[in-house]
């Protein structure tokens, strides 16, 4: 009954519950053509990694390093985050080298970390985890995305080194699901804390079986932590092909992979090589050649677990079965592992009312149910998104998600409907203001600066009111200002660009380096930021509003799924729909009281960028206009 309850809910999104070609018909050097799945088999047909599985993957990922003459850590994760297994091959080193590839020395980027630097923690098996996470958490049944993919899209030009275009479409996503997160902290089910964010580094992939997003693996063989800043050249990169072996007969269907996708008619890309020399079907049932070992925080034991089927109590993300407002729509939950719902609709402070919050997150499900997808094979598809809603004191007030939705944007959408709330407030300096001056790792931290910055360019700023979507926070986040236009001073909330990289980009990182540092010692503990308004951090891509009644600011929402115009309109044009049919003066902020009349460098600053032509089923365009 599950099985066809589930069908039934993924057809009103025009995917599929069929099986598909490939993912574990035995090893082959030639990943699946086809998967026939487009975000409902997954919940029709739980599927998961076994303990034989997670063997043959690093036994796999060994016999490649080997046959290199490498030494290398590894890590298998399932779709969820829950680590089952890290291997490090004997002799394998321990240190790791963090570089952006500029010469820029802050913040993470110019770190050498060794065990003795986090408290006898070994680094590198944390690095292995965070690349394999990155493989699962941005990668569904409709795209797979690589840690090759992550490094396109968060650098200051998109594409890297593409002088005049704007950042990359998911610019700051590397700091989200972050050890220090109440979002991801799950204490027994997913989704899990990355050690080190989200990584750019290549050799994390994900790993499929049938077409069904299973996990993901990732590798430090080379000892560095970095990224690529050229997507013209083709890379023979020793990470990524050890990962390449180790996905063998679990790799993601040809079709769903990245350089299948475009975004602003560019492919991204997915893999630079697949020429292993090692023949994965020789590989040994068990990993030899090194041990099994433990990772404080995130897999305590050192030995192999099976993977957690996704779409199911267990793993954190269910069917939502009793809220009467989500019926039909495909909502999923956060699961606390015994059905109950982590984040049920709630009021909060500021006077969003129970009711009013699951009109809000039901219209932008609707919204989303109806958008076609950005970036998302087959053409044609809804977008997949998560849904938050914040108070203003930051609190959750619910969070529901569609069933194929990516897992990273699960703390992204969080982080979105947070920095709006913060940068919305009249408090906001006085907020930002009170983070004492630091110093990690040799690098001081001095949060004021920024709100010098801003209220230098701005004045007012972070006191008026003036309601900030993530677009418009985005827009003075970058290391141009205008966005893309190469040798312009920084926007206030970034670096210069001299001192900037994916690895110390500004505030963003600012506000969480000291806890991402402290964890590395102590394992997983919240929360990122001294400012409770955004305890796991802000995030600096497009994907929400703050939600006002009349010119009072009440919340916020945020969107994170396949598209970052697509998320903008599921919080615009949700919040809108939802006042629209409440009456009780909920929506968007007033039209003169938003950041899009303020004028910077090269213009009006952003507010929302909703697609012109958004929909399946109506031709309608401009949807957000005059709202």
């Amino acid at each position: 009954m599950r099985v066809i309850i589930s069908c039934l809910v993924a057809a009103l999104f025009v995917v599929s519950c069929g099986g598909g070609t490939g993912g574990d018909g035995g090893p082959t050097a030639s990943p699946p053509a086809s998967a026939g799945c487009s975000g409902g088999c997954s919940a029709a047909t739980p599927t998961a990694l076994t303990v034989a599985e997670v063997n043959r993957i690093v036994s796999q990922a060994v016999q490649e390093a080997q046959a290199r003459g490498a030494l290398g850590t590894m890590a298998v994760v399932d779709r969820s985050g829950n680590v089952l297994a890290v291997f490090q091959m004997t002799g394998a080193g321990t240190t790791l080298t963090i570089s952006g590839g500029r010469g820029v020395v802050g913040g993470l980027d110019g770190q050498v970390l060794t065990p003795a630097a986090i408290g006898g923690n070994n680094p590198v098996a944390a690095a292995a985890i965070s690349k394999a996470l990155t493989g699962a958490y941005l990668s569904s049944e409709g795209n797979a995305f690589s840690t090759r993919t992550a490094s396109q899209i968060v650098q200051d030009n998109f594409n890297p080194g593409e002088i005049g275009s704007p950042g990359g479409p998911l610019f700051g996503v590397q700091f989200s699901s972050l050890s220090c997160s109440d979002v991801v902290l799950g204490t027994s089910v997913g989704p899990r804390p990355s050690p080190l964010g989200l990584s750019a580094d290549p050799g994390g992939v994900p790993l499929y079986k049938n077409g069904i997003p299973v996990g993901g693996f990732g590798v430090i063989a080379d000892g560095l932590y970095s990224l690529d800043l050229n997507v013209n050249d083709v890379d023979s990169d020793l990470d990524e092909l050890i990962a390449v072996a180790a996905a063998t007969g679990f790799a993601a269907p040809v079709n769903r992979r990245g350089d299948r996708i475009t975004v602003d008619g560019r492919t991204l890309r997915y893999l630079d090589s697949e020429s292993i020399i090692s023949n994965p079907a020789a590989a040994p049932a068990l990993p030899a050649g090194g041990a099994l070992i433990a990772v404080p925080g995130y897999k305590p034991i050192a030995a192999v677990t099976a993977g957690v089927a996704f779409s199911t109590a267990a793993s954190g993300f269910r069917l939502d079965t009793t809220t009467p407002e989500f019926a039909g729509l495909g909502a999923y939950v956060l699961d606390t592992g015994a059905g109950v719902n982590r984040f049920p609709p709630t009021a909060g402070a500021g006077g969003l009312t129970a009711a009013e919050v699951t009109r809000i997150l039901a219209e932008g499900i609707r919204v989303a149910n109806r958008a076609r997808a950005q970036i998302r094979q087959p053409l044609g598809s809804p977008a997949q998104v998560t849904i938050s809603v914040v108070d203003t004191n930051a609190a959750i007030l619910g969070i529901i998600r569609t069933p194929d939705a990516p897992v990273f944007g699960t703390d992204v959408a969080v982080q979105k409907a947070r920095s709006a709330l913060l940068f919305s407030k009249t408090t906001a300096a006085l907020s930002l203001n009170s983070v004492a001056p630091s110093v990690v790792l040799g690098y001081t931290i001095n949060v004021p600066f920024y709100v010098t910055a801003m209220q230098t360019l701005i004045p007012g700023a972070l006191t008026n009111g003036i309601a900030y979507a993530n677009r418009s926070i985005g827009n003075l986040a970058r290391p141009f200002l205008p966005d893309g236009i190469n040798g312009n001073p920084n926007g206030p909330l970034s670096k210069t660009f001299g001192n900037w990289s994916p690895f110390t980009d500004g505030l963003q990182l600012d506000l969480v380096l000291q806890k991402v540092v402290t964890n590395l010692v102590t394992g997983p503990g919240t929360p990122c930021s001294p400012l409770p308004e955004v305890t796991n951090g802000i995030q600096i891509f497009p994907g929400s509003v703050p939600i006002f009644r009349g010119a009072v600011l009440v919340g916020a929402i945020g969107i994170s799924g396949d598209g970052i115009d697509q998320d903008d309109m599921v919080a615009f044009l949700g919040l809108a729909n939802a006042g629209t049919a409440l009456g009780t003066g909920i929506a968007n902020a007033p039209a003169l009281q938003r950041a899009d009349q303020i004028a910077v460098p090269g213009g009006l600053l952003r507010f929302v960028n909703c697609p012109v032509a958004p929909f399946l089923d109506t031709s309608a365009t401009n949807v957000c206009n005059g709202i």
